[in-house]
């Protein structure tokens, strides 16, 4: 446990209970979400006195309103998609999806919001907790006010790590804010299914939620002011798209939303910029995200409060001279920095981090070279993703666009999934597409994505070829069982053709 000491505040109206508690630690950890706690557990490991800060849910937004929550409420129409593409269960499928039950089983995934669980683990681990809203007052000191007014002072010997997270973006545009609409955290928790929702946004958030609402039986609009996916190769988002149409929901892309407002019965009236009005019960932005630093004192240090923090590879923030701030004590990792707003990523960070607060409290060197136990290298270029849309998308590494905005000579090589043996066997007429982009002068993979129906299980072998850049003659080695989709593997390599040697 942190040494504590406790000394004489002001009075009880301006302390709340009359009394500041000063606790000091080696680290301190401001976020008890996924990357936070395994920031905290590494330093923990690595002999340090953690603490952790949280001012809402301990497990924080992937637990209770994002990756959880929502692949939960996809997982269940995408099953029963998936059987009715099947001779065999096709015929056995009698009814539709019970919508009820799958807002139950999410209720059960998050544990009804509830985060007992989690504070077992922390408690398990030897991490103290402290609910409340932290600010950095001091270097290496964070204060925190919790909700009845209670303020504990924490210090930290060697660092502090901000890892709050990110929030949803509310774009400018009349009317919005005023209207109240939904973010991904009231989709991922409504406990019930509107009968027509908008959505605004064409990327991972809205394409899901459009698959997710669009299998419940809501009529489902998607606004995008470009294609859907932006970020994938192009042929990901059409292939989503047509998908999305299937299902029923109204696409309309190349439209932005002019305005927006409430009507006389709670529901929303959205104008477009191809005159188009809308009325639906929900409306559902999903345009993007905004770190969560405001108003957690990092202006003091030169920073700019609510905004994105530049950090290197093992984590620390760097200054406007690109340098780390105060001496290196800082450390902003997971969405907070802006380089992959994944959890996994996020968690990978947490690890580099919490590895290299340890090592550097010992003083051991901490090596900032590529792909060293204390720094995040993957971020710049190994990123692996998967949309849980149907189809899924996964896709790790460059895209073809940006191999060659990067300066690499590449080729570029596609196969259809559905022409896999393994394919055939998974659904009747599997649709899907299989890219690989090879650095041309070295040979190895620079990028992978698949678009197909259970492809995200592929995706970990493409991350460790393009991760280890292994050369494609030896990937020729690596025999898929058969079978499976995994032979897209050996139709990919017969494509771009065996090496002479």
């Amino acid at each position: 446990m942190a040494d504590r000491t406790r000394i004489a505040a002001g009075s009880a109206g301006e302390q709340g209970v009359g009394m500041t508690e000063t606790r000091d630690y080696d680290v301190i950890v401001m976020g008890a979400g996924a990357v936070g706690e395994n920031v905290a557990d590494r330093a923990a490991q690595g002999g340090m006195k953690t603490v952790i800060v949280e001012s809402e849910l301990v497990g924080g937004e992937c637990s209770y309103w994002a990756c959880m929550p929502s692949k939960t409420l996809l997982r269940s129409g995408a099953l029963l998609r998936a059987a009715r593409k099947v001779g065999g269960t096709r015929e056995a499928i009698t009814g539709d999806l019970d919508v009820a039950a799958v807002l139950k089983r999410r209720d059960e995934m998050t544990s009804n919001w509830n985060d007992s669980g989690q504070v077992e683990w922390l408690e398990g681990a030897g991490i103290d907790l402290v609910r409340g809203w932290g600010v950095i007052t001091a270097p290496r000191e964070v204060t925190v006010t919790a909700e009845d007014g209670t303020v504990t002072v924490l210090r930290a010997k060697h660092a502090v790590a901000v890892s709050t997270g990110s929030a949803s973006l509310l774009p400018d545009i009349p009317g919005l804010r005023e209207s109240e609409p939904w973010s991904s955290r009231e989709a991922t928790s409504a406990q019930r299914v509107p009968l027509s929702l908008a959505i605004l946004g064409g990327g991972v958030v809205a394409t899901e939620m459009a698959t997710a609402y669009a299998g419940f039986g809501a009529e489902v609009h998607l606004i995008a002011r470009s294609g859907l996916l932006a970020g994938d190769e192009p042929f990901a988002g059409e292939l989503v798209a047509e998908s999305l149409k299937k299902l029923g929901v109204t696409l309309h892309l190349d439209t932005e939303a002019r305005r927006v407002e409430r009507t006389d019965d709670e529901g929303f009236r959205l104008e477009l910029s191809d005159d188009t009005v809308l009325e639906t019960d929900e409306f559902l932005v999903a345009t993007g995200r905004v770190p969560r630093t405001s108003g957690i004192g990092l202006d003091a240090f030169g920073l700019e409060d609510g905004g994105w923090l530049r950090v290197d590879d093992s984590l620390r923030v760097l200054g406007a001279d690109g340098e780390p701030v105060d001496g290196g004590w800082l450390y902003g990792v997971g969405d907070v920095n802006h380089r992959a707003l994944l959890t996994h990523q996020g968690k990978y960070q947490a690890r580099a981090a919490g590895d290299a607060i340890a090592a550097r409290a010992h003083g051991r060197d901490v090596s900032l070279e590529p792909w060293g136990a204390f720094v995040a290298t993957a971020d710049h270029q190994a990123v692996p993703q998967v949309t849980f849309t149907d189809p899924e998308v996964a896709s790790v590494g460059l895209t073809a666009a940006r191999a060659e905005k990067a300066g690499y000579r590449i080729r570029v090589v596609d196969y259809p999934i559905g022409k896999v043996s393994g394919a055939y066997v998974v659904a009747d007429g599997y649709e899907g597409t299989a890219r690989m982009v090879v650095d041309e002068d070295r040979k190895v993979v620079l990028g992978m994505t698949f678009v197909g129906q259970e492809v995200g299980e592929l995706l970990h072998s493409a991350t460790v070829a393009i991760v280890g850049e292994v050369p494609i003659d030896r990937l020729w080695h690596a025999v898929p069982s058969y079978p499976t989709i995994s032979e897209v593997w050996l139709r990919l390599l017969e494509a771009y053709g065996r090496p002479e040697k």
